[in-house]
């Protein structure tokens, strides 16, 4: 059963925030308020079809003691009672403690790991199949830095990506990614492996992180290119070194006003992931054994192209399906993935 409490206080609030936007009166909250009444709203959809279920439980069993209405509360009950063990799930779930980023647009920054030039190769094609998640998912992807190899592997690439719930969605992603296939420039056909990092960081805002000015040295530099009418000539990159955790962010954009505003939210993100491990961390000691962990040592998923296999080793999911995987289609990792943590999020509950 759950805790008429809770729900209680869920409906208040969210009737309060009813009346509070009816009003108007709702100043420079209104954006605010208005999230957090679309949060609450699907809440308290769930939690109303749950009491109506009980009301009518309620209903059919009075029945049972009037012997007229007798048969027809026995043929109902069997299928209400079942009915309700699916929306009493449907309301642990609802009332999961949610991750205060989920609905945040995401920094996602992907790096070659071992494996020279083919990892570069595989970055790039990682790259490329986020990006087509994206699009399907209606998401604004926008590339704020990347450095490219002469093979058009990738050395680097940071991008922004937004819309609805993108940090939900994508921040099972972070990890390591392990590619099993024949390289291009592999002339015996033999398979090697690679591997590239992905790290998805909640996009910070500004009440998030304050940053002290004498706290950073800025630098600015030539930006290099990949030669020809692409060099740049002017002094546009931008360098910031944040002193206190040496973490040192680079922007190379042909306007250096872009490029600090650029290499500014890079790192103020950077430093609220940080934050968000260490509060993370203090809650619990077994983080690393979480799904979603954020820890970009862990090796989460191989791409294995001889066999057109892709296994999550967290889940222990194998799709055959690497073509329409690589070709951004996700959500079915990413529905087994979210499935999986709700899942642990409930037993944790329950213990």
């Amino acid at each position: 059963m759950i805790a008429s409490e809770k729900i209680d206080q869920i409906i208040d609030r969210f009737e309060f925030l009813e009346a509070k936007m009816a009003s108007g009166d709702v100043g420079s909250d209104m954006v605010t308020l208005a999230r957090e009444y679309s949060e609450l709203k699907p809440v308290v959809e769930t939690v109303s079809a749950y009491r109506d279920l009980l009301v009518q439980i309620d209903d059919a069993e009075a029945m049972l003691r009037d012997p007229e209405m007798r048969e027809m509360a026995e043929e109902e009950l069997p299928g209400l009672k079942e009915q309700l063990a699916a929306s009493e799930e449907g309301v642990q779930l609802a009332l999961l403690p949610k991750d205060a980023a989920d609905g945040r647009p995401a920094l996602l920054e992907i790096r070659p790991g071992t494996g020279g030039d083919e990892a570069g190769l595989f970055a790039a094609d990682l790259l490329r199949m986020y990006q087509r998640y994206a699009e399907k998912q209606g998401w604004k992807f926008e590339i704020l830095e990347e450095s490219l190899s002469e093979l058009g592997g990738v050395k680097e690439v940071v991008a922004r990506i937004a819309g609805e719930n993108v940090f939900a969605r994508m921040k099972y992603e972070s990890g390591v990614h392990r590619v099993q296939r024949v390289p291009e420039t592999e002339s015996g056909g033999r398979i090697h492996t690679s591997a590239a990092t992905v790290a998805v960081l909640p996009e910070a805002e500004d009440v998030d992180i304050q940053i002290n000015p004498s706290d950073l040295r800025i630098d600015t530099m030539r930006a290099s290119g990949s030669g020809g009418q692409h060099v740049n000539t002017t002094d546009s990159a931008v360098r910031i070194l944040h002193i206190p955790t040496g973490l040192i962010v680079v922007s190379a954009e042909k306007s250096q006003h872009r490029n600090r505003e650029i290499a500014m939210q890079v790192l103020k993100t950077r430093l609220f992931d940080l934050e968000r491990q260490r509060v993370d961390g203090e809650r619990s000691a077994d983080r690393k054994a979480q799904v979603g962990s954020g820890d970009r040592s862990e090796r989460i998923r191989t791409y294995n192209f001889p066999q057109g296999r892709m296994t999550d080793h967290r889940i222990n999911l194998t799709l055959y399906a690497l073509a329409q995987v690589m070709a951004g289609d996700l959500d079915e990792i990413i529905d087994a993935l979210t499935a999986d943590a709700q899942a642990t999020l409930l037993a944790e509950m329950g213990s």
